[in-house]
């Protein structure tokens, strides 16, 4: 599967984005009761922030999944693990839908790791998943994540996790 990427569009996309983040299909995003205002005003607020970015999936040219990416030295994990020259944080979202397709998720994960990879700047991958949410960690591992410690953030228990450019490729074979 090939997927292209485009910013998301915070007015635009946050009917649809809406839709995504609040099917019980995502309640580890925590946005189950978010209101079209409330999307907008989060996506807003990751637009203006020069340490955040958010990405819009595309299969076909049509919204498949949502990506966001961050600096950890500045957002999500400031103070919970010592951030390091070449670290990216992300997170990553594919929809609920009435036909899943086998591989996707774990084709839209490759993709945003090789989409991360692509700046050479970028030296690991860093994720901070809920500890319940066994799904995505097997996810994370089958890219290559290997998991650090449990870690206590202000709105969950998470699994600290890191991929290097080197671990992506062994567990995937895509050069990036």
């Amino acid at each position: 599967m090939t997927f292209a990427f485009r910013d998301v569009d915070p007015l635009q996309d946050a009917e649809l984005l809406r839709s995504w983040l609040t099917h019980p299909k995502a309640a580890f995003w925590m946005m189950q009761d978010a209101r079209l205002e409330d999307i907008e005003r989060a996506y807003m607020e990751i637009a203006a922030d020069p340490h955040q970015h958010a990405l819009l999936g595309l299969r076909d040219g049509a919204p498949a999944f949502l990506m966001e990416q961050y600096d950890p030295a500045h957002r999500e994990l400031v103070g919970l693990y010592e951030p390091q020259p070449g670290d990216i944080g992300m997170h990553f979202l594919t929809p609920a839908t009435d036909t899943p397709v086998h591989g996707f998720t774990r084709s839209v994960i490759t993709a945003v790791m090789a989409r991360l990879f692509e700046d050479p700047a970028v030296r690991r991958v860093v994720v901070e998943p809920d500890v319940a949410n066994t799904a995505v960690h097997a996810l994370n591992e089958a890219v290559g994540f290997v998991p650090e410690r449990e870690i206590q953030k202000p709105e969950k228990p998470a699994l600290l996790s890191f991929c290097t450019r080197e671990q992506f490729l062994a567990a995937t074979g895509v050069a990036a």
